[in-house]
């Protein structure tokens, strides 16, 4: 196999290759480090790379495979962590100037976990300032492209692990995601992100340990690899009260499933929301994908009434939380829209929290009759496709204006409101070549079924063998 090849092999195999010897750690590494060198500089998606260490971790994991002794289920690979995470010892900035020279002195558990299965930390990758927004760019890195078209956005808050899984720097990534932060990027990027049901993914050092919104979450080049990696990021710990107590073994079984007789709720829009035509045209070329998996797909959607509001209610609560006393002191220092994202939860009062825990408790019980009648929820991961990389954030969609910076990512966040797990898959491309997801929703804490469709239609389609043109590139 040539590099390239092995770049883009899926972690499934690369790790098969790792434990019969027929690929050393150091040989993937050092096939990894030339890849970041050749593809990083054109994308800006990996901000911190730490070549040395990523060298001298490698021959230690070839030692301890020659040893004998008992190796992790990802052993070997070399990954960048989402730059909103703790990586001790590794500059953490959340993409803010305030952070700059930030060095934790522990982890977060989402590494913890991915670091004890065997991975082997390489750096950082790029997100929006405390990711906020689904647009990756800050004033530490700058902006974060689309390897499909580097004019345009990749996406956010984990475009720089979308791109850098797009691009054939790593096999798997680590992402979060509170209004589509793990989905979108995915979506624009040709990958696939996956949003767990809130709890599967134990999110440690968190103030909110009951946080029904923000999950920690997988992404990969494929369902199957996204299936690997959440088996060993999933699963119980005592310091987190909403953690779902199933283990994570349960994501190591086959995804193969027969879905003759399976029923779909298929939605265009999830009851009125502005979606671009072209998003819409892309998506409806694959109902008939899904028919011949044997689904029955049906027009319809959950009653969505009050879900904007309680989200933002939630979001900015959570905000006021995590950055309330940065918006006291450095207020100056913040971009504009998180400031306004933390002063929508300094403003709230006791009944605010408290209408919206009721109506996103209304909306649990419509979800429950809704998935009485069906298997799934389809329906669109972002209502456009991936815009010019100079827009911040869209304003307006089929001549609806956007009350605020997150109003066009609605189709993501009011399924995150629903606590229901749901995905991204690569689903095709807009006729000038740009990636669109389909977003596949599940019943209540069903994330191995999501995986299991979503896997299906992925062996069906491959649309994720369509590499990006930006890696052909000298």
């Amino acid at each position: 196999m040539t590099d390239t090849e092995i770049c883009f092999l899926p972690a499934v195999r690369i790790v098969e290759l790792i434990r019969s010897k027929q690929l050393s750690c150091r040989e993937l590494m050092e096939i990894q480090l030339k890849q970041i060198e050749k593809v990083n500089p054109k994308v800006n998606a990996i901000v911190t790379l730490l070549q040395e260490k990523g060298l001298k971790d490698a021959e230690a994991a070839d030692n301890l495979l020659v040893s004998g002794k008992p190796i992790g289920p990802l052993h070997g690979l070399p990954v960048t962590h989402k730059d909103l995470f703790l990586t001790k010892g590794i500059k953490t900035t959340f993409a803010s100037p305030l952070f700059s020279d930030f060095v934790p002195n522990e982890n977060s558990l989402i590494i913890e976990r991915m670091q004890a299965a065997g991975i082997i930390t390489i750096g950082k990758n790029n997100t929006p300032e405390f990711g906020a927004g689904s647009q990756t760019y800050n004033e530490v890195f700058g902006a974060t492209l689309n390897p499909y078209d580097t004019t345009k956005t990749c996406g956010g808050s984990s475009g720089g692990a979308a791109v850098a899984l797009a691009c054939g720097m790593q096999h798997i990534s680590d992402g979060s995601d509170t209004g589509g932060s793990l989905r979108n990027p995915a979506n624009f990027c040709n990958v696939v992100g996956f949003r767990p049901s809130p709890g599967r993914v134990p999110v440690w050092p968190s103030e909110m340990g009951w946080d029904p919104i923000s999950v920690h979450g997988p992404m990969a080049r494929t369902v199957q690899d996204t299936a690997l990696l959440l088996s060993v990021i999933s699963g119980p710990d005592p310091r987190v009260p909403n953690s779902i107590s199933e283990s994570g073994t349960l994501f190591s079984q086959s995804l193969q499933k027969d879905f003759k007789g399976t029923k779909i709720a298929w939605s265009n829009n999830l009851g009125g929301l502005p979606v671009d035509p072209i998003v819409n045209s892309v998506l409806n070329e694959q109902r008939k994908t899904l028919e011949n998996l044997g689904c029955t797909v049906i027009e319809d959607e959950p009653d969505f009434t009050n879900a904007d509001k309680a989200f933002k209610i939630w979001r900015g609560w959570a905000r006021e939380i995590g950055q309330g006393e940065l918006l006291k002191n450095h207020r100056k220092d913040l971009k504009e829209t998180l400031a306004w994202d933390i002063e929508q939860g300094v403003t709230l009062s006791g009944p605010d929290v408290g209408w919206a825990e009721a109506e996103r408790m209304a909306l649990f019980q419509r979800m429950h009759s809704f998935f009485k009648e069906y298997d799934y929820f389809i329906c669109p991961v972002s209502q456009v496709p991936p815009f010019d990389i100079a827009t911040k954030y869209i304003t307006e969609i089929q001549n609806e204006k956007m009350e605020t910076f997150i109003d066009w990512m609605k189709s993501c966040y009011y399924i995150t409101l629903t606590g229901s797990p749901s995905i991204s898959v690569p689903a095709g491309f807009t006729p000038s070549g740009l990636p669109i997801g389909m977003q596949i929703v599940g019943k209540y804490r069903d994330d191995f079924g999501v995986l299991q469709l979503a896997h299906a239609f992925e062996q069906v389609t491959e649309f994720w063998k369509t590499r990006p043109e930006v890696t052909q590139l000298k």
